[in-house]
Parts: C-alpha cells; sequence; structure tokens
C-alpha cells in the first residue's frame, strides 16, 4: 500500500510501501501541495506505464508511458498525451498520423502504478491506433510456438506517415 510522508524540513512529498517498516523505498514527488498526481507510483524514470482501451468495444489498443506532464495534459486536452522514450518528448497521440485518442475516463489499477484510458480512437473509421496500420498493437497471436499476425492492416503505414 502507498504511504505518503512530508518533510517537516523541506516540505517535499515522498511515497513509500507502507508494507515496510522503515520508508527504504521513498522517493522524492515534488515540492508543492500533494495532487491527484501524487497517488499515481511512479517508476524510477519518473514515468508509469498506460493502458489505452477502446470505450465502445473494451479492445485493448496500445500500452506506452506517461510522465506526470503527460498525464496532466492528456487531463486537461481530453486527448491522450504519451511520453515517447524513443523520442524523449511528450507524443499528442495522432500528431503525426491524425490518428488522435479522445479520452472518456482515466482510471488506475489497485496500486496506484498502471494508468488506463478509456479512449474513443479518431481520425479513420475503424480506428487505428498501431503505428502498423492496425486497429490494436496487439495483433500477434502465439500460436504453437509462434506469434501469428491475427489482424488485417486497415491502411498502408506509409500512406499515414510522411
Amino acid at each position: 500500500m502507498l504511504g505518503f510522508l512530508k518533510s517537516a524540513e523541506t516540505g517535499l512529498i515522498v511515497t513509500f510501501d507502507q508494507r515496510d517498516e522503515q520508508p527504504r523505498s521513498a522517493r522524492l514527488i515534488h515540492s508543492g501541495p500533494m495532487t491527484w498526481l501524487d497517488t499515481i507510483r511512479w517508476d524510477e524514470n519518473g514515468l508509469v506505464p498506460v493502458i489505452a482501451q477502446e470505450e465502445t468495444s473494451g479492445d485493448v489498443l496500445m500500452f506506452a508511458w506517461m510522465n506526470r506532464e503527460a498525464l496532466t495534459r492528456t487531463a486537461e486536452l481530453g486527448e491522450a498525451v504519451y511520453w515517447s522514450r524513443s523520442r524523449k518528448r511528450l507524443w499528442h497521440k495522432g500528431e503525426e498520423s491524425g490518428h488522435i485518442q479522445k479520452v472518456h475516463a482515466i482510471r488506475t489499477d489497485c496500486d496506484n502504478d498502471v494508468v488506463l484510458l478509456r479512449v474513443t480512437q479518431l481520425g479513420h473509421e475503424p480506428g487505428i491506433a498501431c503505428h502498423t496500420g492496425r486497429h490494436t498493437c496487439f495483433f500477434q497471436k502465439y500460436d504453437n510456438g509462434q506469434w501469428v499476425s491475427v489482424d488485417p492492416v486497415i491502411k498502408d503505414p506509409s500512406t499515414i506517415y510522411k
């Protein structure tokens, strides 16, 4: 269970695992007043894993990462904004492809260490969430010792990204 401590000296807020007798895993969150973002269990890089799930079908569309700024922007815009680890910058989903994710709900799991976005995938019908031109990034299925693509390419990626 997640616990919070505020230093009387510095006013800094740290989190720790309450199963620990001593807050050995304490880490700095920020120096301001506690907010809804402080309940998220950010990893050592300041990131949290995020699952995007289609609002209407329940399909899992993709997995990505967010930092505090990405989660804040997502809540403010009502559209998914992720942290791109490869580009090392914020990535507004659809900024290049036009395949924006309209956010209906932001949820966390029971440990506050995974975020779930309930979204509508915009920009193409049916929605394309994957850079491969498929509806979902989870298009490969394990079958008898190998991965098999089971979902079709809806649109050729070379025509999506220029």
